[in-house]
């Protein structure tokens, strides 16, 4: 078969580049694949991190793109489409995340042959920050395509808020296995220059510090702990971390709290979630989280608030917790429980056996079966 896919690839770095490689891995083998990708995917003046490109310490996967479509320069939309359109392929696949990317992708979905299935992999409908373009670039770029794969309920609905009789398939998100294996918490502590917590119950935030990801709301549920609990926060800081380092100021949790606020390469990953007991995503909104699948990779235990489909994959008592209230007590009441009840053994072998399910092998055998229901 013959596949285009069109989205973030190397020599671009971070989670939608990453998931892109792995999905395109899982495809190539038995497909003749296109993999395209930008010459420029954020204007520098709108992308609040330092940089959008791979360093020469990072490990990325270095697909075999090509780099044809600017974000903003619409002559780009159109030349893209018609060299896509030129290789007449089965089928194009994008990944949307945020509404930026609507008209440059809409746009080249739209100038393909009817013969062409066009199947997006939905992260965000709807998004966290919203702004006044979002409704209609989402009509815009919804409608061009066939067909949807969505991770979690809560894409589902909004999907079908904007198309109800769309046609889409739920696959759950796969697992990131390719942060290499688990070392011990000692040595993991050593490689992070924090042996000198070995002792405490380390609790880890990973990612990019957002304000919708809830960082101030663990910091005050720190406040409320005792010096038993140790929070490494590991993540580039898109925006300001004033109000972050307010809290710890305010709270005296210089002690208490370690920050290791840079972009974190794929050759350090493991030594954050080897480090931790236990992880914590406090988010004030959802859909759902590529941080899950790197912690079910490394069988470390979450604790989330219950909003959007972050419930869908930490399972209440099973495979993490589940917060009700996205609030400062109620994450540190939960903190105290998931330490005492000693459940960490029975979480992690729950979560090692929905890990043989949640491949990035049955993802691209599962997305290729709704192509030909969609032909």
């Amino acid at each position: 078969m013959k596949i285009t896919f069109l989205s973030t690839f190397y020599p671009f770095r971070g989670g939608i580049a990453q998931f892109n490689a792995l999905v395109y891995r899982a495809l190539e083998k038995d497909n003749s694949l296109e993999a395209i990708t930008f010459t420029r995917q954020y204007p520098n003046i709108l992308f609040p991190g330092k940089t959008q490109l791979v360093g020469p310490e990072d490990q990325a996967d270095a697909i075999p793109s090509k780099s044809w479509l600017d974000s903003i320069n619409p002559f780009t939309y159109w030349t893209t489409g018609r060299r896509i359109k030129k290789n007449i392929p089965d089928l194009i696949i994008t990944k949307y995340w945020m509404t930026f990317f609507a008209p440059s992708l809409g746009f080249v979905l739209g100038m393909q042959a009817k013969k062409t299935v066009r199947i997006s992999i939905l992260d965000n409908v709807i998004p966290h920050e919203k702004r006044f373009f979002d409704h209609w670039c989402n009509r815009y770029f919804l409608k061009r395509n066939d067909g949807f794969i969505v991770m979690s309920d809560k894409v589902k609905i909004d999907l079908l808020s904007y198309l109800p009789e769309a046609k889409y398939l739920y696959i759950p998100h796969p697992v990131y296995d390719h942060f290499g294996e688990k070392c011990s918490k000692i040595d993991a502590l050593k490689k992070l220059n924090l042996e000198g917590f070995a002792d405490k119950k380390i609790v880890l935030f990973f990612g990019i510090i957002r304000d919708y990801k809830g960082l101030d709301i663990l910091l005050e549920a720190f406040s409320l702990l005792d010096d038993s609990f140790h929070l490494i926060v590991a993540g580039e800081v898109y925006g300001s971390f004033e109000k972050y380092d307010a809290i710890i100021s305010e709270h005296q949790l210089k002690d208490k709290v370690s920050l290791c606020n840079n972009y974190i390469g794929d050759e350090e990953v493991k030594f954050f979630f080897s480090a931790a007991d236990v992880g914590v995503l406090p988010y004030k909104s959802a859909t759902q989280s590529g941080i899950t699948s790197i912690a079910n990779h490394f069988e470390l235990p979450l604790i989330a608030t219950n909003v959007g489909g972050l419930a869908e994959t930490i399972l209440h008592q099973k495979t993490g917790l589940i917060v009700d209230k996205v609030a400062p007590e109620a994450l540190a009441e939960s903190l105290v429980s998931f330490f005492a009840s000693n459940q960490q053994e029975a979480f992690q072998s729950a979560i090692r056996q929905i890990n043989t399910e949640n491949t990035w092998e049955k993802f691209g055998v599962k997305l290729l079966e709704f192509y030909r229901q969609l032909k």
